[in-house]
């Protein structure tokens, strides 16, 4: 069984630096696959409201906190944009807490900034009230860019410990990250295999030749020396078990200028300023 080292977030706790996420996986399949991961030694299973899987990720936390420990398991869910506003986020966490059928979050997010709306201020200030009525750990955002963060600093009186955002070899963010650094905030990578695409790239397949490993095992490996926290999805044990056994080897400099080199700033997803 592999274990992810564990990483220090600004409010003191510990998530690792590979999870599990369940983006995309079918209600009916997540408690088995999330029991799958906790096996393999995942112990951060990232969630949110809009997958329409809580329940599942919940009922593998549950069944493993006999074994495992609550405390030693990291759970993430995400307010969706529908539920933005201080009275309607905190409606919305009872409502995925109950679904979870768990006494407590590790972290919750704010899933899209939906700039437009102009209600993430709001939708921030209920994260803060959870966090201090201690019914989440950890409060952070997802897809915010650094004029979304800029804003909400200026207000908010906890530093949000994660920003979650889309990043691969093909999508670097470098500025965001920087960004992250100077404030001490996280940045985790959802899609941190650019949905697939990437692991079809021949210089990744060439260092993962090279390298004796899978392109995905390649990848993560990269985001883990770069320092980014990453949640990569799989569906069947070998890859779930794959994905995390990236900390028996290392990439060498030209690895890893070569993959800077791939940075061509695409996306797969949608881009936070369009999502409303």
């Amino acid at each position: 069984m592999q274990r992810a080292p564990r990483i220090q977030l600004n409010n003191g706790s510990g998530i690792d630096a590979v999870g599990y996420g369940v983006y995309k996986v079918p209600p009916d399949r997540t408690a088995v696959l999330c029991t799958t991961a906790i096996d393999a030694g995942y112990r951060t299973l990232d969630t949110a409201a809009l997958y329409g899987n809580e329940e599942g990720v919940g009922q593998a936390v549950r069944q493993a906190a006999d074994t495992v420990g609550r405390s030693e398991l990291f759970v993430t869910t995400k307010v969706w944009n529908s539920d933005h506003g201080y009275d309607a986020t905190l409606r919305a966490f009872e409502e995925s807490l109950g679904r979870l059928g768990l006494d407590y979050v590790d972290l919750y997010l704010i899933h899209w900034p939906c700039p437009e709306r102009g209600l993430y201020g709001d939708t921030y200030r209920a994260l803060e009230q959870l966090h201090r009525n201690g019914r989440v750990r950890g409060i952070g955002v997802s897809n915010f860019q650094q004029a979304h963060l800029e804003r909400l600093l200026e207000n908010a009186t906890v530093v949000p410990a994660v920003n979650q955002v889309e990043l691969h070899p093909y999508l670097q963010q470098h500025e965001l990250r920087k960004f992250h650094d100077a404030h001490s905030i996280a940045t985790q990578a959802w899609s941190p295999l650019g949905r697939g695409a990437v692991l079809q790239d021949p210089v990744i397949s060439g260092i993962a030749a090279e390298c004796g490993r899978t392109p995905a095992q390649v990848i993560l490996r990269w985001h883990y020396e770069a320092g980014n926290l990453t949640i990569p999805k799989a569906s069947s044990a070998d890859r779930i078990a794959g994905n995390l056994d990236i900390f028996g080897f290392e990439l060498d400099a030209g690895h890893r200028a070569a993959i800077g080199q791939l940075d061509r700033g695409q996306r797969f997803g949608s881009h936070p300023d369009r999502v409303n």
